[in-house]
């Protein structure tokens, strides 16, 4: 596969996790990273684009809570891309014409570096802007406070803040661990989160290393985790989920697929060392 396929081919891995998990991500980004206090919220086709590029992310007719009607385009944009600016306001006109209403649109970077794209125009005869909004810059623990599995991923995204790297990322695959309904739905989440990690290049490392401590459970078949079965070296297992993410004895158990009895004798082993 050529550089330029495989460059495309992870784009469309990071996208389709954006799409398949709008529904339930949406209104938290809305509420909390783009603070918008919105009442009413109603989907618009998609439909505005007659050229050959890729469909809104998001597109909703809002009311807020002072009665404000407009339209709200989301994007997640993951390069820092030059035409951006154009693209946008593209969209902006075509919104405007077709609804008549104003409109509000956002750039949500996911990547942890600074992007160089303009975000305004300003010519003799044309001024525009939209909003261009860095998931780095949003706390962590923001995400980690919904009960949605689909939303606490986002935290890997996000500013770690004064939390050490090691201590978000065991925070943030423990509460994923907790909230998912039953092996499959873990091993989804456990997929999207490590392609979601390989967009923060300055942990990335951590990320794998910390992975490994339950890696006993999934094996890597192109850049995926699976689920295993039962391990031979069960006691090597439930040691690793103590001594290197500090879970608890209930914690353990549960991801460790044992009795919580025989997670209280490792421990205890571990003690009298």
């Amino acid at each position: 596969m050529s550089k330029q396929n495989s460059h495309r081919a992870q784009a469309n891995q990071y996208d389709k996790i954006i799409k398949e998990n709008l529904e339930v991500t949406l209104p938290v980004i809305v509420r909390d990273v783009l603070k918008l206090d919105i009442r009413i919220s109603e989907e618009l086709p998609d439909d505005i684009q007659h050229t050959k590029e890729r469909k809104p992310d998001a597109l909703k007719k809002v009311t807020d809570t002072e009665g404000n009607i407009y339209v709200l385009q989301i994007e997640f944009q993951l390069e820092d891309e030059k035409e951006m600016v154009y693209r946008m306001a593209e969209y902006s006109i075509m919104l405007m014409r077709k609804y008549r209403l104003p409109i509000k649109q956002y750039v949500i970077f996911l990547k942890d570096i600074k992007p160089a794209m303009t975000t305004y125009l300003d010519t003799l005869n044309h001024k525009y802007n939209y909003n261009l909004i860095l998931i780095t810059e949003t706390n962590y623990k923001l995400f980690l406070e919904s009960d949605n599995p689909e939303v606490k991923m986002l935290g890997i995204l996000a500013n770690f803040g004064k939390d050490d790297n090691q201590k978000a990322i065991n925070s943030i695959i423990n509460e994923l661990q907790f909230f998912s309904k039953g092996d499959l739905d873990r091993s989804r989440y456990f997929k999207q989160l490590r392609i979601l990690a390989q967009l923060r290049s300055s942990i990335k490392q951590q990320f794998e290393n910390t992975m490994q401590s339950v890696s006993t459970f999934f094996k890597e078949e192109n850049d995926f985790f699976y689920r295993r079965g039962k391990e031979k070296n069960s006691q090597e297992v439930v040691k690793k989920l103590i001594l290197v993410l500090n879970l608890s004895d209930e914690q353990t158990a549960y991801i460790a697929d044992a009795e919580l009895d025989y997670v209280k004798k490792v421990r205890a082993e571990l003690e009298s060392l």
